[in-house]
């Protein structure tokens, strides 16, 4: 199977980045992707901290959605992108009712929607708090750990941007069977902030002994770096911070296979994930 990781930057007009996901599908399906992932927040960017992300939340059957299913009919292809989700009826009444929205990431394959996972694990660190637009995800929902099979004997799993810095959040899709591990994000720059960045793609991993394959946004806002990293924790292929590119890069389930045969860490845990 190949894949591809997208990095782009996305504006808070919906429309302009509807356009940009059409393109940069096309893009990657010329280069004979089979799955693609996008960054988190790709149908609109989180904007400063006065931004209302309601004012451009949609529903999983919005427009975002759509043209997603279009672009995947069209090219058959697998996509993962990040949106701001409304909360809808009483869900919205109960758990926001105050302008909040859920950070989602959809997983659309060519006969429509296969999955929605909202974000647990919610940035509210380095003098950021994510909590004050977004509402986590309920990890004891049934949607609260989303995995999705994929064609060459690949199980999906999905992770959003600071949820890279929970191991239990890949232990618990790797406990579902994922073997690869698509993780959208917009993981904002600093000091240090590309270093970790690399350093925990390839810590999740390794010690899921499945591929990551990572799509963030560009510098400067984000550190870039997306990345497609092995079972074994090698980067196989990698953009630079600045580039709006992608990276593409092929994966074997007959490698995972072979690496948890080799190293068969997740036989000899002797802790389970259990939730809070």
């Amino acid at each position: 199977m190949r894949v591809a990781a997208i990095q782009v930057a996305t504006t808070i007009d919906p429309g302009h980045n509807r356009r940009l996901v059409a393109d940069r599908l096309a893009l990657a399906a010329r280069g004979g992707a089979d799955l693609v992932v996008f960054p988190e927040a790709t149908m609109a960017t989180f904007g400063d901290k006065s931004f209302d992300l309601s004012s451009v939340a949609e529903p999983l059957d919005g427009r975002f959605v759509a043209c997603l299913a279009e672009g995947a009919a069209r090219h058959r292809v697998t996509v993962v992108a990040g949106m701001f989700e409304q909360p809808a009826g009483a869900e919205g009444a109960t758990r926001g009712g105050d302008g909040r929205v859920y950070n989602t990431v959809v997983v659309v394959g060519p006969d429509g929607l296969l999955g929605a996972y909202r974000k647990l694990h919610l940035f509210d660190a380095l003098g950021a708090r994510e909590s004050d637009r977004v509402i986590a995800g309920d990890p004891g929902a049934a949607d609260g750990v989303l995995t999705v099979p994929l064609t060459e004997g690949f199980v999906l799993g999905v992770m959003t941007c600071y949820d890279l810095r929970f191991p239990e959040s890949a232990r618990a899709l790797v406990d579902r069977g994922a073997t690869i591990l698509a993780l959208p994000a917009h993981w904002y720059n600093g000091p240090g902030k590309a270093d970790v960045w690399a350093t925990l793609a390839r810590a999740r991993a390794i010690e899921s002994t499945a591929y990551l394959v990572a799509a963030g946004k560009p510098e400067d806002e984000a550190v870039g770096r997306s990345m497609v990293v092995d079972p074994l924790g090698e980067v196989v292929a990698e953009l630079d911070g600045k580039a709006e590119d992608l990276v593409l890069a092929d994966v074997s389930a007959a490698r995972v296979s072979a690496v948890r045969t080799l190293l068969p860490v997740l036989e000899h845990r002797k802790f389970a994930v259990v939730v809070r």
